[in-house]
C-alpha cells in the first residue's frame, strides 16, 4: 500500500470548469474533435437536459470511427434507458458499469465502494478531473428541478497528468468485463469501432490555453495501493498552510487526524473558511457532519453553509497558491470506501481564480455562529445523532472505523 502523495510535475496548461455550463461545452467541443478515442468515467450520467449534449456528442464521436469507452458506477447511476441503449449500440459506443448492485444491493459487504471517480481524456492530450457529474446543473435525480445552479469545479488540463489520468482509467476499464444487456436494462460490451482516424491534437479545446507552465499531480484513493493518499494530501497542505485555507466540501465529515490538522492550522494563526452544505440533500450525510462544529467554531474556523442551491463541490485553496481539485470528499465513504481522483495543483493564477469563485460562493450563503450552533434544538441534537449512529454502522458492516 502506497502512503506518499505523487510528486507534482511541470509543463501543465490548467482551466478552471465552474459547473456543466462551463464543462460541457468543453467535453462537447473535445468530443467532436476527438479523432483516436474518448474515455469517460462518471459516477452519475444522467440523460435530462444539458447532459443529453453530453450523450449526443459521444454518439457523433463513435458513428465517425472515435473510439468511445464508458463506465458508470453501478450504484449512482440509473439502467440505460432504452432509446439511448439502441443509439449507443447502433454507434458503437462501449458502454459498461462499474460494480452493478445484484442481490442484497448495498447489504452486501463490499457493495459500498463505488467509482466516484469523474474523469474523461480525450485522443491521449486532453483531460478532465472534478465532482462534476454527467448531469444538468439545474436537475437533481431526488429533487428535480432546481432553482439556481449546483455547485461544482472541474479542471481541463493538458500535459503530463494525462497519461496519469488515463493509466487510472486503464486500470478499472480492465476490471470491468463487457455485459450483455440484462434485466436491468444496462447495456455492456458494445460493438467497439475499430476504424480509427488520423491522430489531430486536442489541446486547445474548449478555449485557448495558457503556456503550460503550472505544476500538478493526481492523487488517486482505492482500496489496494492508494487507500489514503487523498487525506494525506490535504493533511499535508493543510500543515504547510501560514496565511488562509478555504475549503468546498459536500459532504464534511473529517475524521480525527483531519480535524486536529484544521484546528492546528487555526491555532497557528491561519484563517480557515469551510463552506459546506446549507441545503439538505440527504440525512445521513446532512445531519451527521453537524456534531462537529462546535469545535471547530470554538477554534475560531469559520464555517458557511451555501444555499442558493446543493454545493456538490470538492475544491480547496491554500495561501493563495496551492488548489486540489477533485470528485473526494471528506468524509468515510469518500476516504474509506469509494475510487476518487484530485488533481492538486501549484499554481497562482488558478488558485486566485478559484479563489475568487469560493469567496462569491461564501457571500452568497450563510455564517454559522457558534452562539447559533450551542442553541439548537433537542429536536437537532437528535437528528444529528441518529445520523452520525448510521454512519459509523454502515462502515462497521464494510469493516470500517474512522468517526
Amino acid at each position: 500500500m502506497s502512503h506518499t502523495v505523487p510528486p507534482m510535475r511541470r509543463g501543465h496548461s490548467l482551466r478552471l470548469l465552474q459547473g456543466s455550463v462551463d464543462l460541457f461545452p468543453a467535453m462537447i467541443e473535445a468530443f467532436d474533435a476527438a479523432r483516436r478515442e474518448v474515455r469517460l468515467e462518471t459516477y452519475i450520467f444522467d440523460f435530462t437536459g444539458a447532459s443529453a449534449e453530453v450523450a449526443y456528442a459521444l454518439e457523433r464521436a463513435a458513428r465517425r470511427g472515435v473510439s468511445v469507452k464508458v463506465v458508470v458506477d453501478g450504484f449512482g447511476t440509473e439502467p440505460l434507458p432504452p432509446s439511448w441503449q439502441e443509439r449507443f449500440l447502433q454507434a458503437g459506443v462501449d458502454w459498461r458499469v462499474y460494480s452493478p448492485l445484484r442481490r442484497f444491493g448495498l447489504l452486501r459487504l463490499g457493495n459500498w465502494r463505488r467509482l466516484h471517480r469523474k474523469l474523461c481524456v480525450v485522443d491521449g492530450e486532453l483531460g478532465f478531473c472534478g465532482g462534476i457529474n454527467i448531469l444538468d446543473d439545474f436537475h437533481d435525480p431526488n429533487h428535480g428541478l432546481l432553482e439556481s445552479p449546483r455547485l461544482d469545479f472541474a479542471v481541463g488540463v493538458t500535459g503530463p497528468l494525462v497519461a496519469d489520468i488515463l493509466a487510472a482509467m486503464d486500470q478499472v476499464w480492465r476490471r470491468v468485463k463487457p455485459q450483455r444487456q440484462t434485466g436491468g436494462g444496462h447495456l455492456g460490451g458494445a460493438l467497439v469501432s475499430s476504424r480509427n482516424g488520423d491522430f489531430a491534437s486536442t489541446a486547445n479545446a474548449g478555449g485557448d490555453a495558457p503556456a503550460p507552465r503550472s505544476r500538478a499531480s493526481l492523487v488517486l484513493r482505492d482500496n489496494v495501493r492508494n487507500r489514503t493518499r487523498i487525506e494525506r494530501s490535504y493533511r499535508r497542505a493543510i500543515g504547510r498552510a501560514r496565511s488562509e485555507i478555504i475549503i468546498a466540501n459536500a459532504y464534511f465529515v473529517p475524521g480525527g487526524k483531519m480535524r486536529k490538522a484544521l484546528l492546528s492550522a487555526a491555532r497557528r494563526g491561519v484563517k480557515v473558511q469551510l463552506l459546506l452544505q446549507g441545503r439538505y440533500e440527504y440525512f445521513m450525510q446532512y445531519y451527521a457532519a453537524r456534531p462537529i462544529y462546535g469545535e471547530l467554531l470554538a477554534a475560531g474556523i469559520e464555517i458557511h453553509e451555501y444555499a442558493p442551491s446543493f454545493l456538490h463541490a470538492k475544491v480547496a485553496v491554500f495561501d493563495r497558491s496551492r488548489a486540489t481539485v477533485g470528485s473526494s470528499n471528506l468524509d468515510p465513504l469518500s476516504l474509506l470506501l469509494a475510487r476518487e481522483a484530485n488533481v492538486a495543483i501549484t499554481d497562482e493564477a488558478f488558485t486566485t481564480q478559484l479563489r475568487e469563485r469560493l469567496l462569491e460562493a461564501i457571500r452568497q450563503g450563510r455564517s454559522m455562529q457558534a452562539a447559533e450552533y450551542q442553541s439548537r434544538s433537542l429536536w437537532q441534537r437528535a437528528l444529528e445523532r441518529i445520523a452520525h449512529g448510521l454512519m459509523r454502522l454502515a462502515l462497521a458492516v464494510q469493516g470500517k472505523t474512522y468517526l
